[in-house]
């Protein structure tokens, strides 16, 4: 029995790791100091080890790139915080115990910061002591907790924001789920951590205060002990012990001081790839003109009479001299040669060919030379991994792998503008801003930006170009804040998927069944094209794309039309086919879950009306156009209502309308879709919600 308990807890030692053990030891050790006496050896090592800890967090907050690299700065404040207070209260023990031996009672530190930092004068010790507290408490701990006050504030304003452009961007293909997971967890860390330093910094200001009544309260229990238990004269004990508490205030206040100028550093430092040593050189020091007006300033200042000639003439000289060399520097770099090519030799003209027609691309974006950065592989343009992204998040989405966008520039467009082509037509075509950011307002913003008004060329919503400064400013007031490659992808992506039926070719339907071929091939090779031509099944496929209908479910799509090829080859049959057999799909894709359907129909009158207009065939059926106009105008008044429910303007029509009235309706009102009854799963429950041609339920 007692073997298997030794061997028990040697297998408990053995899971435990050093580093889990230190911050619970460390924090039983600060709480033993307060109620246990401390020898002056211990206390020395100490109030070392608190200096020694001081400084070095002051040298990870200055080396720190971004802010959430010290994401354990807060804990590390209060922990620090109550080692200084658990030192002041051992001291104090020793001090009020001891004094009265001489200046050594309370350890050497403490007699060489109360002796040879303020040379023995007690008087003068008190001035350092309160100089001390009021710079770290009224300047550098009341600044820092003012800052961290207002970025806590702006952190949680903006994470509406920063998380609906996360959204976005993965939506739009741009980034993977687990980049947005990181980026989601990044978001709600910052907020966090600046919440945290909100509070941690009133640690710093009740160290300041507790350190000064810690003070008075030694002195005066020092005169009052020496005198009257020790027999020490007034003067004397009055020396002793003040000295002794100017010491140990001294040692305790300093790297309070230091803490307070990390904690500044880190919530008024802006993120960079840089730590603060290197932002400082490279934004203060790079501009000549200015160092060389601050020498001229300097030197000025040191020909008048009186003043310290020498000094001011000194630094004059080393200003001046770095204001020198950095125009020495910037006038190499402006005066290098540029890299010429050589001229390549004129071939000589030759006869006409069939390799001078060129095809067309299916897909073209074409930009204006300041925004050839984004799309210039040598600089590594950020807006081709984003199209790269793009066409796979489409494969995987949509079902087939849409052609390779071909990127040129184009002198004849505006240097921001760009435009996409389908086939040499353009699509659509915008301005974006290298360098700057694009604030899109959703709808509730709390104020304004200065900056370009605009419009997002892909959704349509108001919009202002923005300098990146002002990232989180617009981030607070509730806009979505994107960069100029973001936009570009993201209003291609939208076209793409809006003509997704376009992309679909012949080559693009014979690559899919080969693709479905190393799968299923006898299924391939039975239907094409024995059975069906490849030109009526991509007709079917472009039609379920032009509907919003997915193509990921090739198999259930060849299947069907399989079964009813040898019927029928016309195509909008086939298609009312497939569409029966994706019902649930299309369904899911509408109203996700398995809750009621929400949707509109038709007046039971326009219905009889539309049916018997249908009853010759669909293929030549035209509209009155009094009717035509009424069925669109109440269409798009019953989509606007369903949107501002939060619904999908969804119309539930017989199967035999289903056809005519989504071509028909498509151009008018490019929200609605119109689902036929025999697509909707038996399960689902259906709630009218609006009725066209009649009254709102």
């Amino acid at each position: 029995m007692a073997t298997s308990s030794s061997l028990g807890m040697q297998n408990f030692l053995g899971r435990l790791n050093v580093t889990q053990l230190a911050a619970p030891m460390l924090i039983m050790m600060i709480l033993a100091m307060m109620v246990l006496p401390l020898p002056a050896f211990v206390l020395d090592l100490l109030f070392t080890f608190n200096i020694a800890i001081s400084v070095l967090v002051l040298l990870v907050a200055i080396n720190t790139q971004k802010t959430l690299d010290f994401s354990v700065f807060p804990t590390v404040l209060l922990v620090t915080t109550l080692l200084r207070l658990s030192l002041n209260v051992a001291s104090t023990r020793v001090v009020l115990i001891e004094g009265h031996t001489g200046p050594a009672a309370a350890g050497k530190v403490i007699e060489a910061f109360g002796h040879f930092l303020v040379g023995g004068n007690f008087a003068v010790g008190i001035v350092v002591f309160m100089i001390l507290v009021i710079i770290n408490f009224m300047v550098i701990t009341k600044g820092a907790g003012r800052v961290a006050e207002v970025s806590a504030r702006f952190a949680l304003d903006a994470m509406p924001g920063k998380q609906m452009a996360i959204d976005a961007d993965l939506n739009a293909g741009l980034i993977g789920e687990d980049e947005a997971r990181q980026r989601r967890q990044d978001v709600a860390r910052e907020s966090e951590f600046y919440g945290s330093m909100d509070g941690a910094s009133k640690f710093v200001r009740g160290d300041a205060i507790a350190g000064i009544i810690i003070m008075l309260i030694n002195i005066v229990g020092g005169l009052f002990i020496g005198i009257f238990q020790h027999n020490m004269d007034f003067a004397v004990a009055g020396k002793t012990y003040t000295l002794l508490t100017i010491g140990d205030g001294l040692v305790a206040q300093i790297p309070g001081l230091i803490i307070s100028i990390a904690a500044g550093l880190v919530v008024t430092r802006v993120s960079d790839d840089r730590d603060v040593g290197q932002q400082v050189l490279g934004q203060m020091f790079r501009n000549p003109k200015s160092l060389a007006i601050t020498a001229g300033i300097i030197g000025t200042l040191g020909l008048i009479p009186g003043m310290p000639n020498l000094v001011f003439l000194l630094l004059a000289s080393t200003t001046g001299y770095l204001a020198w060399r950095m125009g020495q520097r910037e006038q190499r770099i402006a005066a290098a040669p540029p890299v010429t090519v050589a001229p390549t030799s004129v071939p000589e003209a030759v006869e006409a060919s069939w390799s001078d027609v060129a095809p067309l691309d299916v897909l073209g974006l074409e930009v204006g030379y300041r925004l050839i950065p984004l799309v210039d592989k040598s600089q590594d343009g950020e807006l081709l991994r984003r199209i790269r992204g793009i066409r796979k998040k489409f494969a995987q989405e949509v079902g087939f792998l849409v052609s390779p966008v071909h990127i040129r520039d184009n002198l004849e467009l505006k240097p921001n503008a760009y435009r996409i082509l389908l086939k040499g037509v353009e699509l659509g075509a915008g301005e974006a801003y290298a360098g700057q950011l694009l604030a899109i307002n959703p709808g509730r913003v709390a104020g304004t930006l200065n900056g370009t008004p605009t419009i997002d060329p892909a959704f349509g919503l108001p919009a202002v170009w923005i300098d990146v400064g002002l990232r989180d400013n617009a981030q607070a007031y509730g806009y979505t804040v994107v960069d100029a490659s973001t936009v570009v992808a993201t209003h291609l992506n939208h076209l793409i998927l809006t003509h997704a039926g376009e992309l679909l070719g012949r080559q693009e339907v014979q690559q899919l069944l080969d693709h479905l071929a190393k799968e299923m091939p006898k299924l391939v090779e039975d239907l094409v094209p024995k059975v069906l031509p490849l030109g009526t099944l991509q007709k079917v496929l472009q039609s379920l794309l032009d509907e919003g209908v997915h193509i990921r479910d090739m198999r259930t799509i060849i299947e069907t039309v399989a079964d009813h090829a040898s019927r029928t080859q016309n195509a909008d049959e086939l298609l009312g086919q497939v569409r029966n057999a994706l019902g649930r799909a299309i369904v899911q894709q509408l109203f996700p879950g398995n809750g009621e359907m929400q949707v509109m129909s038709l007046d039971p009158s326009l219905e009889r009306l539309l049916m018997q207009a249908v009853a010759g065939g669909s293929e030549n059926t035209s509209f009155e156009p009094g009717l035509a106009d009424t069925l669109v105008r109440e269409a798009a008044a019953a989509a606007q209502r369903q949107e501002s429910l939060g619904m999908p303007a969804v119309l539930l029509v017989p199967s035999s309308l289903r056809l005519l009235l989504s071509r028909f309706l498509r151009r008018s009102v490019t929200q609605l879709k119109v689902l036929a009854h025999s697509e909707v799963p038996e399960n689902r429950i259906i709630k009218v919600t609006s009725v066209i041609g009649g009254t709102t339920t």
